[in-house]
């Protein structure tokens, strides 16, 4: 059974978003444990984002460059352990293009804070990879399957 519960979870999540949509950085560093990653799928460049202040240097930039504002469109948070999975629309003004996907967070019991997360986009797989997953992620160390059954 987690400590953190269900809301306290959903409202760090929905205060994440609200300094992304801000794009104040002291917000954003607050939200993160100070080694937090965040993992995205392949073909991004300079990815995982590694650290508080990487990260929220990363959306600033998507604030300041792309335009970006973000809405949650659906929250479903453990009762049992740190974690919650979002919905959410990464909408890019400037070029009139928007970005739907998930993301699976991870909580730092102690602090409240996020800790990880990894992000799933609505888009095609790539097809030149052999197998599409996130760069840098350990898959192995987390005890993933390395092959198919």
């Amino acid at each position: 059974m987690s400590a953190l519960t269900p809301e306290a979870m959903e409202h760090t999540i929905r205060r994440y978003f609200a300094a992304c949509n801000a794009a104040d950085f002291g917000a954003l560093v607050d939200s993160f444990t100070p080694d937090a990653v965040h993992y995205f799928p392949p073909g991004l460049p300079d990815v995982p984002w590694r650290g508080a202040e990487a990260i929220a240097r990363g959306w600033i930039w998507c604030v300041e460059t792309l335009g970006s504002r973000w809405t949650i469109e659906k929250v479903l948070c453990s009762s049992t352990s740190p974690e919650a999975v979002i919905e959410w629309t990464h909408w890019k003004t400037k070029s009139g293009t928007a970005l739907r996907g998930d993301e699976w967070y991870v909580f730092d019991e102690a602090s409240g804070r996020i800790s990880e997360i990894r992000a799933y986009y609505a888009s095609p797989a790539d097809k030149g990879a052999a197998i599409n997953e996130w760069p840098g992620f350990d898959y192995a160390a987390r005890g993933y399957h390395l092959r198919s059954p």
